[in-house]
């Protein structure tokens, strides 16, 4: 089932910026260096991902997902065009290492954090660009 809410202008604009916030928050962690600090910055990366893929689709669709799974998110960012599967992909990725990075599971490795933080930031760079 389809979780979907309206969204518009406004709401992009305040996700881009905290999607920022979060991938600021994770460059920071990244530059420490333990296994826990690459989780912390590989979380909040996950999170930018996921705050700047809404932006993406306030502003481009003018609703974001609510699921939880967060693969209805990736499939509503494939449909913006032109951009919308390299965005996807860079979701997808991201929250490749959410269980990892929110939950402890295991610690994100320095190849990983470098790949996630990478995505996030090309979704957030299209996500400011998108509400300037």
């Amino acid at each position: 089932m389809s979780r979907q809410a309206p969204c518009g202008p406004g709401e992009a604009t305040r996700k881009a910026r905290l999607a920022r916030a979060y991938l600021d928050l994770a460059d920071q962690a990244a530059q420490q260096n333990s296994d826990e600090a690459r989780n912390v910055a590989a979380g909040n990366a996950v999170l930018a991902a996921i705050a700047a893929s809404d932006a993406l689709t306030c502003l481009r669709l003018g609703r974001h997902s609510r699921g939880q799974g967060h693969t209805e998110a990736a499939a509503l960012l494939r449909t913006i065009r032109p951009d919308g599967a390299r965005l996807a992909k860079d979701l997808t990725t991201a929250l490749g290492v959410k269980d990892a990075a929110h939950y402890g599971t295991v610690f994100v490795s320095a190849a990983t954090l470098k790949t996630t933080l990478r995505a996030a930031g090309r979704l957030v760079e299209a996500a400011e660009t998108a509400t300037t």
